[in-house]
């Protein structure tokens, strides 16, 4: 792909990415360039024992699920659903959630995020990073300095539940900081250290 927005590959119609640690697919059929900023929306498949990582929380954003085919399972705040083909799930901005795929088949549903943010780069860089060997069986990033990186750029469009992305920032920051300067990181921790030794 030769298109990019802000260092990351451009999403376009048509296009399907396919994680293969999780076993989510993404045809995407509107796209932040083209909905001005207001919509993401893709078709999205999940293979049978398929999930999302973590319970996680989408501080601004609205998420919408249309299941077409086979059975999901929601988990949104304290309440489980279990979904079939015709229902509805929609999120609201601030409600932890997560989800798997409850039934014996792929899983086919339609979903819509409003407002798109970035949305499409988070999913891309996942992608790419699950193709490269760099996450773990359960779709999360080996390197903890990676994870952090990953988090504080897509705070906005996905953070930890029970925190506030502010509070995330805090507890994230010295990881963030030893990625993006590993020599001083390095300097700094190794004197932690000797300094609790002291």
């Amino acid at each position: 792909m030769s298109n990019t927005t802000n260092g990351s590959p451009m999403i376009t119609p048509g296009q399907t990415l396919e994680n293969p640690v999780t076993g989510e697919r993404f045809t995407f059929t509107h796209t932040a360039a083209t909905t001005n900023g207001e919509l993401l929306a893709f078709d999205f498949a999940l293979r049978p024992g398929g999930a999302v990582p973590i319970p996680h929380v989408h501080p601004i954003q609205t998420e919408r699920f249309e299941v077409l085919e086979g059975q999901m399972r929601f988990r949104i705040g304290l309440r489980t659903v279990v979904a079939g083909p015709g229902d509805v799930i929609e999120v609201a901005p601030g409600v932890a959630h997560a989800f798997a795929n409850a039934g014996e088949q792929e899983a086919r549903l339609r979903v819509e995020v409003r407002p798109a943010l970035r949305m499409e780069q988070m999913f891309a860089e996942v992608v790419a990073m699950a193709k490269a060997g760099r996450m773990t069986r359960r779709g999360l990033p080996r390197n903890p300095l990676e994870l952090a990186v990953l988090a504080r750029k897509y705070d906005q469009e996905a953070h930890a539940p029970l925190m506030s992305v502010g509070v995330q920032r805090m507890l994230l920051a010295p990881l963030v900081f030893s990625a993006r300067h590993p020599r001083t990181g390095l300097v700094a921790a190794l004197t932690a250290s000797l300094g609790a030794l002291a």
